[in-house]
């Protein structure tokens, strides 16, 4: 599948013949809004409330999508788009397709395939899976489970040498790059959650990077299965750095050759800035909405960063661009825009709530059916023909 240029035609010949001659539907709605809805019904009220939720009245996270809008696709016709190439090149490696699964944390609340299920399903298919330092699974187990793209995402800590553990623990591991979180200074106001008193941490899920690490285990004192409440508290006192500046992403750069990507940048001089700390390449993220209420949707703030980037003569480090994304078009739109990869989120957690790893795979190809025929549609037979001569403006 990976290498089948036409992800498009193999998945609907696929869906229609059990279909038809099987009379099989699909078990993973293939509609957004329905796959939400499958996946709430699958959950418990407090783990779908958290992985659902955003920031305050989560007006972020309604505009990250429906901010698509502003931009229309112009399709052209006679173009020749028989064979069409959806792969991209990034930091040396060429991957099948222009999508990374997004970094999300506590997959153990969804199911029981948890990260692990995640991984392998994002490795059937080529993409690059980004493994969450907020995870149930420790980073070790998903790499091997993966056997496919793996980066590392990055939640800074309090404590200096466990990020360095982390980093060190990521490279001997093999992770390809690291995905370093900058928008999450503080946990945010997530009405949701205080509503249902709910946080997935204090019930031991999400910490088996931290749990796992001799770092961790030297500043507790002991092994953390020996006091897992202390260990919980400890994880608590750790996470996270609210005072770091650029000069710590200096530092990091200082630390580790693996290409290191910024997530967390609306603001095009934070872009800037973040190359010119040693960034390689940023991700134009809002975190999905959850962490600023009333915070501008990425989408929007993508071509600002692309053209900052440019202005500044950066124009060859790599933008990626995720919040927002739900189908093919969103992809084509922000592909369009100048990123040059996008990051799944929400929808493929839900499939892994759905149907577990069997769930992520079906939904990731779906997406990637979709992004194919849309560019199909739309006249252009590669990823790098998508510039913003595709679109206008409304």
């Amino acid at each position: 599948m990976a290498d089948d240029p036409s992800y498009g035609r193999e998945r609907l010949v696929d869906v229609y013949t059990e279909g038809m001659l099987a009379d099989r539907r699909p078990t993973v709605p293939p509609r957004f809004e329905d796959l939400e809805a499958a996946a709430r019904e699958a959950l418990e009220p407090a783990a779908y409330a958290y992985v659902a939720g955003s920031a305050g009245a989560e007006r972020t996270d309604r505009e990250n999508q429906e901010a698509f809008s502003r931009w229309r696709i112009v399709p052209r016709m006679l173009r020749d788009v028989d064979e069409r190439d959806c792969s991209v090149e990034l930091f040396g490696e060429r991957y099948p397709a222009p999508v990374a699964l997004a970094p999300i944390g506590v997959q153990s609340i969804l199911h029981e395939d948890a990260e692990l299920g995640s991984a392998r399903a994002a490795a059937d298919l080529g993409l690059p899976f980004v493994q969450s330092s907020a995870a149930t699974e420790p980073l070790e187990d998903v790499a091997a489970a993966a056997d496919g793209p793996a980066w590392f995402q990055l939640y800074w800590s309090s404590n200096r040498e466990l990020t360095r553990s982390f980093v060190e623990r990521a490279e001997a591991a093999g992770y390809e790059a690291l995905v370093v979180t900058v928008d999450t200074p503080v946990i945010s106001w997530r009405e949701r959650d205080v509503e249902h008193g709910y946080l997935p941490f204090l019930d031991g899920e999400g910490v088996g990077n931290y749990f796992t690490d001799p770092v961790f285990e030297e500043l507790l004192g002991a092994p953390p299965e020996e006091n897992r409440d202390a260990a919980v508290m400890q994880f608590v006192d750790v996470f996270g750095d609210a005072s770091l500046t650029w000069a710590d992403l200096e530092w990091l750069r200082g630390v580790t050759d693996l290409p290191i990507l910024v997530k967390g940048i609306v603001h095009p001089e934070d872009a800037a800035l973040a190359v010119d700390a040693g960034a390689d390449g940023v991700i134009v993220s809002n975190h999905g909405g959850r962490q600023v209420d009333n915070a501008l949707p990425a989408i929007e703030a993508l071509p600002q960063v692309v053209d900052r980037l440019a202005d500044e003569g950066y124009g060859d480090v790599p933008v990626l661009f995720d919040s927002g994304i739900r189908r093919g078009a969103d992809a084509v739109v922000a592909l369009a825009l100048g990123a040059e990869m996008v990051l799944l989120g929400r929808p493929y957690v839900y499939g892994l709530a759905v149907d577990g790893e069997d769930g992520v795979r079906e939904v990731c190809r779906n997406f990637l059916a979709d992004l194919d025929l849309t560019m199909g549609l739309s006249g252009q037979a590669s990823v790098d023909d998508l510039d913003r001569s595709l679109l206008v403006e409304r």
